[in-house]
């Protein structure tokens, strides 16, 4: 009865330790939990195989089996050389030879590792192209190749400088039907879709099920995709419709200082309340793209006192003002409130709390405002009281909903680009270049109408033309 070996497809991942073994089958998965995929830089600790299956609904479409690794390749293989006499050994001895070194223990690791493969499983045997090519290289290659079993090398290129990646490739293509570079550490969905696809040129008889398998990543990804950008849509959403309430009384409107103190503290509470927005829309892009050990900084910072009249913030996020302004122009205006003294519109959807700002002029000169406090003197109602109150809603600038835009797309591609093949654990602290400037006229009038009607406080968030918009970017922005 066979152990390893399964109706699926079954692949041996093979090499010494330090080899990028678990690197490689944590990309392949999709697993950064090292919980799941052993990691030892110790010899002789792994001494089991490890099934790994790739599954979709509960099925097993392929198996991977983590193996020990070699660790005394060279005996090994001169006592298969004994075992079997004159000639090149075959199969046959090397069951043999698992068969007597699992009672005597000699070669543990070595009959621990042959064991998938002597059951009809391919090997997948992983190398670091930046080591010497020694003996106890070549007899691993030679144990491999006598087995017979179709076999893939891969020079996972874990170093930077690469001077022995051809006497390596030369040296593999005598023992291996296919040899492939892969590093494990940068690889993004596309280098791991062809490592997939590479299994069908050396594992014909289950090409079907290598196919289907492939056919159900891509449809999985695409659906990642779709779910990304509702999450975004939805985070924008909530983002421009959020707003804060702070009653004050009577002498508190009248004091200057007091007033101003309450403005600080809504301030602080409405780009508090933004970020957790955000923070917790980056947690479900995480857990869609099956990051553990990927971290996103998400602060208030970030937004509060976001300088908006700073030529940095201008080179950096959201639109350049000439774009704001033919897209404020072309999609009828934007609107926009900082704080207000409202009234009854407090239990009405704060349809009356903002002001809306129209044309290409008006963007042109609200673009690169600060985020302004509007007062009114209106009552509104607390718990059948009557009061008045400070409501802050989104900051003036008709920018605003672009640098969100623009921070989104930026983590997004950190986090679908992010290799699982990754051991450390990493933050993404929003540093880096913008993607909004590159949007076509037609692309940025699109998003800009449906922003102006979620600032206008529209109950309906979805719009199935801004949702396709924002696949077809998160789509350009996968691609880089």
């Amino acid at each position: 009865m066979k152990e390893w070996v399964t109706d699926a497809p079954t692949f041996a991942v093979v090499g010494k330790i330090n080899m990028g073994k678990s690197s490689v089958l944590s990309t392949l998965l999709e697993i950064d939990d090292d919980k799941l995929i052993r990691v030892s830089s110790t010899p002789g600790e792994t001494t089991r195989c490890q099934a790994l299956p790739l599954t979709f609904d509960d099925k097993e479409m392929i198996r991977f089996v983590d193996t020990p690794g070699f660790s005394r390749a060279l005996e090994a293989m001169r006592a298969i050389q004994d075992l079997h006499g004159e000639g090149t050994p075959n199969l046959s001895t090397i069951k043999q030879f698992v068969t007597e070194q699992l009672e005597k223990g000699e070669f543990e690791d070595e009959a621990r590792l042959l064991q998938p493969i002597i059951e009809g499983a391919g090997v997948l045997y992983v190398i670091d192209p930046s080591k010497p090519l020694r003996d106890a290289f070549v007899a691993e290659m030679e144990i491999i190749r006598w087995t017979g079993t179709p076999r893939m090398a891969l020079l996972n290129e874990k170093a930077d400088h690469a001077e022995r990646t051809e006497e390596w490739r030369s040296r593999l293509g005598s023992y291996f039907n296919l040899v492939r570079t892969f590093n494990a550490h940068r690889a993004r969905f596309a280098e791991r879709r062809s490592l997939l696809k590479s299994l069908l040129e050396i594992d014909e008889k289950n090409k079907s099920r290598i196919e289907e398998t492939i056919r159900l990543i891509d449809s999985e990804w695409e659906q990642r995709r779709e779910e990304s950008a509702e999450f975004i849509m939805e985070f924008l959403a909530k983002a421009l419709k959020h707003r804060e309430t702070e009653k004050i009384n009577e002498k508190d409107e009248e004091l200057e200082h007091r007033k101003e103190r309450a403005k600080d503290q809504l301030k602080k509470r409405y780009y508090s309340n933004i970020a957790k927005l955000e923070e917790k829309t980056y947690g479900k892009l995480l857990k869609l793209y099956r990051h553990k050990l990927l971290k996103v900084e998400v602060a208030e910072e970030k937004f509060h006192g976001v300088d908006l009249s700073s030529e940095e913030t201008w080179q950096k996020w959201g639109l350049s003002r000439s774009q704001l302004a033919i897209a404020g122009g072309l999609a009828g205006g934007a609107a926009g409130v900082a704080i207000d003294i409202g009234s009854a519109g407090l239990t009405h959807g704060l349809g009356t709390v903002f002001g809306v700002l129209t044309g290409a002029g008006g963007a042109f000169f609200k673009g690169d405002s600060l985020p302004e406090l509007k007062i009114t003197a209106q009552g509104v109602s607390f718990d059948g009281d009557s009061h008045k109150a400070l409501i802050m809603g989104p900051p003036e600038s008709d920018n605003f909903a672009w640098i969100l835009l623009d921070r989104v797309l930026h983590h997004y591609q950190e986090i679908v680009t992010r290799a699982h093949g990754r051991r450390d654990e990493g933050m993404i602290d929003g540093d880096g270049a913008g993607w909004v400037r590159q949007f076509g006229r037609d692309r940025r009038t699109v998003i800009q109408k449906w922003v102006i009607t979620q600032l206008k406080g529209a109950e309906r968030s979805f719009d199935p033309e801004v949702f396709r918009e924002l696949v077809k970017i998160l789509e350009d922005v996968e691609a880089g």
